[in-house]
């Protein structure tokens, strides 16, 4: 069942973890309704020793981390406003959680010293700890990997959460660029709160899987119907969710926030799992 998110953890002998959203870059540099709740997500979460980010705009043959003393701000994105392009987020890297994750995963999970963090990762951790001073590292995603795969590599990754990580998911459950509907000629119509009834469909049907714990169905995505196939036209922004659904215990809740359709395609639906 739906939980509200709580602002008092004390009881909870985990860090949380995180599936978020990102939607349009956009949201980086605008206060809004979701970036607003970015915002108090921060502040209402226990300080993490570090954060490790999945990203959907990471993708690679085989799974690395970021491993540099001072990741770059990675701009992937074109078309918007100069204002976005000169955002720097110099959160410094961590040479201590990149060690970690070699050795949680037995050295299957590469070091990679070009990436940086994409916007999938610092749009969101801007408003979350706007100071910056927090060590980020990013995981890509292995194109070569099934769902079950990634599912299980988010399982292996469980004991970071003892260890005061927040592992942090960005992507949207729902993300069809190709049918988006802008109701509006600018960027700043992409959030105006708008959902087709197939994209509605799918993320009312993701959220019931998630809070009956009906993983095994998330993971074999493809099989559940027409309006998924729409929702998720390739798995990148859908898998964040995956690694994220991995690291969730029996004994904890789901809380949604942000839990709206925009564009048409997209959802912005996001939960903590504490």
């Amino acid at each position: 069942m739906t939980q509200p998110l709580s602002t008092s953890l004390d009881e909870t002998p985990t860090m949380p973890t995180v599936f978020v959203g990102h939607g349009s870059p956009m949201n980086a540099i605008e206060d809004n309704e979701f970036s607003l709740r970015w915002q108090e997500l921060g502040k209402s979460l226990p300080r993490p020793k570090a954060i490790l980010c999945i990203s959907a705009h990471w993708q690679t043959w085989g799974t690395f981390v970021t491993d540099m003393e001072r990741p770059r701000t990675i701009h992937d994105f074109g078309g918007f406003p100069q204002t976005l392009y000169q955002v720097q987020y110099p959160a410094p890297g961590s040479q201590w959680l990149t060690e970690t994750i070699e050795k949680v995963s037995n050295k299957t999970i590469k070091l990679d010293q070009k990436w940086g963090l994409d916007h999938g990762c610092w749009s969101v951790l801007k408003h979350m700890y706007p100071k910056a001073d927090i060590p980020v590292v990013q995981l890509s995603l292995d194109y070569a990997k099934q769902p079950h795969e990634h599912y299980a590599l988010g399982r292996e990754l469980f004991s970071l959460r003892q260890q005061n990580v927040l592992i942090l998911g960005s992507g949207n459950l729902v993300h069809n660029l190709n049918r988006v509907v802008l109701k509006g000629n600018s960027w700043h119509d992409f959030n105006k709160p708008f959902g087709l009834d197939w994209a509605i469909e799918a993320n009312e049907l993701f959220k019931k899987l998630i809070d009956d714990d009906r993983h095994k169905e998330l993971i074999n995505y493809p099989k559940l119907g027409a309006a998924v196939e729409l929702a998720v036209p390739t798995p990148e922004h859908y898998l964040p969710a995956l690694y994220i659904l991995a690291l969730k215990e029996a004994s904890e809740q789901v809380a949604y926030f942000n839990d709206s359709p925009v564009a048409g395609s997209l959802t912005m639906t996001s939960f903590v799992i504490q």
